[in-house]
């Protein structure tokens, strides 16, 4: 037996989405049913749908980034009931026996974990994402959405907000630290109003003027238009740099900014490799680092933290005939920060 759900599908790489029914498992003991609210657009959803980072398993539901109640529960469930407000994120399932899951670390388990889609379960069936109205995953794999947060701005939280929350914790991101956010986009946007709420002083680097007003709003009281004269004259200030960017960086320049032993980590996967110049590194005994995402118990952690400082991702809320529109907005710059799809506007038939 199964459970079927209407569901926006990309049935081969680029093509348009069509809606119809798709089917999820039964529930299994441990297993939850999700009626999803709310679905984030992240730009990893276009890279997969459009097979830009290999092969991809077709027909796909993207979405990692979803929002909505539980429907139903497993015999054996014990972390959630019915009616309670939760959020999935990138992964779905993990072994949970290997040091890294024992130690809440889901995203490196050493056997593989499951990813939300676009992967294969541990039974070997595709996995199907949040561009639905439904939902089937292990218990443990849905956190808690706290009550203050809408579900619409706690959609992107799940992705773009674990993925810059988790380096700005390890890097220490706080009071007397100065920390530089490189791209406002669905990730930078998130990762000042989380610096700036953790305490920390924030400035946002982006290509232009643009986008300096919004990064006051935000939460940052400093703001860089990039240019090799601008990033020259701000050589040496930051103990932190976040760069949420997807596209390549003179990080030669970008190194620069740092303190001595500051750390410059990289949250967007570029198509080219940087360039980095020994030296940049070496020279002030810097860190160049890569961050992936949290695992669970540090997802509920930043919840719960943007729960009590009222924070939320700023989004624009769309229909399910408006989603390939959106995927070229996206790629094009033009969201003001996240995209959600209402799921309720999902009809088959």
């Amino acid at each position: 037996m199964s459970i079927q759900t209407s569901a926006l599908v990309a049935e081969s790489a680029g093509a348009p989405f069509v809606q119809r029914t798709v089917e999820h498992r039964d529930l299994g003991d441990n297993d939850i049913l999700i009626d999803i609210a709310y679905a984030g657009i992240c730009h990893s959803d276009i890279h997969q749908v459009r097979e830009e980072w290999g092969r991809a398993i077709f027909p796909m539901v993207p979405g990692h980034e979803i929002a909505g109640t539980v429907a139903a529960v497993g015999s054996a469930v014990t972390r959630h009931k019915v009616g309670d407000r939760v959020g999935v994120g990138c992964m779905v399932d993990s072994c949970g026996d290997c040091e890294q899951c024992k130690d809440g670390q889901e995203q490196f388990c050493l056997n593989g974990n499951v990813m939300t889609y676009n992967g294969r379960g541990y039974d070997g069936n595709p996995t199907l994402g949040g561009y639905a109205q439904q939902v089937v995953v292990t218990e443990r794999f849905a956190v808690k959405i706290p009550e203050g947060i809408e579900l619409d701005e706690a959609a992107p939280l799940l992705c773009a907000g674990i993925t810059v929350w988790s380096p700005l914790q390890r890097w220490g991101a706080g009071p007397g630290k100065k920390v530089a956010v490189v791209g406002l986009g669905g990730l930078g946007h998130m990762a000042v109003k989380l610096a700036a709420a953790l305490g920390a002083e924030v400035t946002g680097i982006s290509r232009s003027e643009d986008k300096k007003d919004d990064a006051t709003a935000l939460g940052a009281t400093g703001y860089i238009a990039a240019t090799r004269r601008t990033l020259a004259e701000n050589r040496g200030k930051f103990d932190l740099i976040i760069n949420t960017v997807s596209a390549p960086l003179a990080m030669n320049d970008y190194l620069g900014l740092l303190k001595p032993q500051g750390a410059l980590v990289n949250v967007g996967i570029p198509s080219e490799n940087y360039d980095v110049a020994p030296f940049a590194v070496v020279g002030g005994s810097k860190v160049l680092a890569g961050s992936n995402i949290g695992g669970i118990p540090e997802t509920q952690a930043m919840l719960d933290f943007c729960a009590e400082h009222g924070i939320g991702a700023t989004i624009e809320t769309i229909t399910a005939d408006e989603v390939d529109a959106a995927y070229e907005r996206v790629v094009a710059g033009d969201v003001r920060y996240r995209v959600v799809i209402d799921t309720s506007t999902i009809k088959v038939g």
